[in-house]
């Protein structure tokens, strides 16, 4: 459910963060980048998805005879919707989290 690509570019700007600090243009450069792969994912890739359907609908449609009527259906299952992309950047920050608390405690043994 979750989108696997916002919790890893989550995860990514979120660990750049705690271990570069989030005042620095690394962690503005891993932001940028998770912006823009959620954006994508719930905008043009969802759109597409969509737009597929109705594609899919229109060829299915068609008559035997028409030379498309035989065309392999497209993908429909492209994006995301809006709560699996915040789903996923939660379990990108929660994982994030997890793994810096781990090496902390795992420096100071």
């Amino acid at each position: 459910m979750p989108s696997s690509h916002s919790a890893t570019v989550t995860a990514l700007a979120v660990g750049v963060g705690l271990q570069e600090g989030f005042g620095g243009s690394l962690f503005a450069t891993s932001l940028i980048l998770a912006c823009v792969v959620m954006y994508d994912a719930t905008g043009v890739r969802l759109q597409a998805g969509r737009q597929a359907e109705v594609l899919n609908q229109i060829v299915y449609e068609l008559p035997a005879e028409h030379p498309l009527a035989e065309s392999r259906p497209l993908r429909e299952l492209l994006g995301h919707t809006p709560p699996q992309v915040v789903a996923g950047g939660l379990l990108g920050v929660l994982t994030a989290a997890i793994i810096h608390l781990i090496s902390h405690f795992g420096t100071q043994a």
